[in-house]
């Protein structure tokens, strides 16, 4: 199973040359406006905003298709229902089945929000190492406690996925039929399930001994420096995303 997020952090456009930290920021400010847009005349401009930054970003289109499989499912079930059961306008009957006209706006602005929001996310996480923004975070005053959380979290996220799938592959080459829906089958995956918790706590704990005896834990100054505006086109970057974002809620709340 391949997890990565940062696999083409190597590239060389725009965003991946863009300063960490105010990256960071800006990109953030973009999604929360994007999140709070409830007209629906907004949507045309949040996905011009948020496919320039993919097209800048020289990301492939693969890569944000194969990141959006899974979130784009979990979103159809929960919002496919709201046209058929939401609103008090019909838009098309047929039958005892009506279409609401609320409850398509609504399934609409969800999934306009979903797509630029997460658009943007990969761009965030895609052109930036998980270290590399691990370090943004600490530098604009994020725990370092929380810090190292997520970077162990991250890092021993591929080797727990990695050990599931040998199990499950141990399993089947047992008779396992993991396709079978049935109680047997139930108990099994419920075996697998505590086997790689025990493991990942037993785990855990060996890297966190392996940790202080390398000195985790002592004190340590961290880089107070923080540079938001390194550069000139950091500078207009981080502008532009501010700007968009102020525009963004600006006319949510003016109009």
């Amino acid at each position: 199973m391949n997890f990565r997020l940062d696999e083409y952090a190597h590239l060389d456009s725009p965003i991946h040359r863009w300063h960490p930290q105010s990256k960071l920021i800006g990109l953030l400010a973009l999604m929360f406006a994007f999140a709070a847009v409830e007209t629906p005349r907004l949507i045309p401009a949040m996905f011009a905003v948020a496919i320039a930054l993919y097209l800048l970003s020289k990301l492939p289109f693969s890569f944000l298709a194969s990141r959006l499989q899974y979130p784009g499912l979990f979103l159809l079930g929960v919002v496919a229902l709201l046209p058929f059961f939401s609103g008090q306008t019909p838009l098309w009957t047929w039958g005892p089945v009506t279409v609401w006209r609320e409850g398509s706006l609504a399934v609409l602005l969800i999934a306009s929000r979903f797509l630029a929001i997460f658009t943007v996310g990969v761009v965030l996480l895609g052109s930036s190492s998980f270290l590399t923004l691990i370090k943004a975070m600490r530098s604009l005053g994020l725990s370092p406690i929380l810090a190292d959380m997520l970077l162990i979290s991250y890092r021993y996220i591929f080797e727990l996925g990695h050990q599931f799938q040998m199990m499950r592959r141990a399993t089947v080459l047992r008779g396992f039929r993991p396709r079978q829906l049935s109680r047997r089958n139930l108990q099994v995956y419920a075996a697998l399930a505590g086997s790689l918790l025990i493991r990942s706590y037993q785990q855990s704990e060996q890297v966190y001994k392996a940790m202080q005896l390398r000195g985790y834990g002592t004190a340590s100054e961290a880089d107070g420096r923080l540079r938001l505006f390194p550069d000139g086109p950091s500078a207009i970057a981080f502008g532009t995303c501010i700007g968009l974002a102020a525009g963004f809620v600006g006319f949510e709340i003016f109009t």
